[in-house]
């Protein structure tokens, strides 16, 4: 009976897999529909996602909170400044000692391997990491199998924007 049971547990996580693109642990992404190229960090360890941005402000237009801020392209160094409506704030525990932060939440278009959507992000200056996108499990969750035995597997591949599912 046991052999039965593990049988089809192994069966049906198998099944599950091959519905899923496996990733490395790093990728290439791209982001807005500017398709910026960062290298990302696909971190099952952290719920959320968080990108890179500078001169983070908060404001109001028509009544709507919204933020503005700034992200680079890796590639030419070129500064983009974008909008988005904010979607909320999450507070969030820092890597080192006990402090906490709160951050601006915006959803942003991603693209990493084949999968292309909207995405919520959080915004805040990760110029002392490596990668300037952590995409955290929260956006990978029935999408992505992480091997961390691999980097770079896939070059994003996915439809523009305005045509994602």
């Amino acid at each position: 009976m046991l052999c039965i049971l593990t049988t089809n547990v192994i069966a049906r996580a198998g099944e599950d897999v091959r519905d899923k693109e496996i990733l490395g642990w790093i990728e290439t992404a791209l982001v807005t529909s500017e398709r910026i190229k960062v290298k990302a960090k696909l971190d099952t360890g952290a719920k959320t996602t968080s990108l890179h941005a500078i001169n983070i402000k908060r404001f109001k237009r028509d009544g709507r909170r919204m933020v503005r801020f700034t992200i680079e392209d890796p590639e030419t160094g070129e500064l983009l400044e974008m909008e988005r409506p904010l979607v909320r704030s999450v507070r969030i525990k820092e890597s080192i000692g006990d402090e906490h932060s709160r951050r601006p939440v915006v959803e942003l278009w991603l693209c990493v391997g084949s999968i292309g959507r909207e995405v919520e992000v959080n915004l805040v200056d990760r110029s002392r990491f490596i990668y300037p996108l952590l995409i955290g499990r929260s956006a990978m969750a029935g999408l992505i199998v992480v091997d961390s035995e691999e980097t770079f597997t896939l070059p994003p591949d996915c439809p523009s924007e305005d045509k994602a599912s």
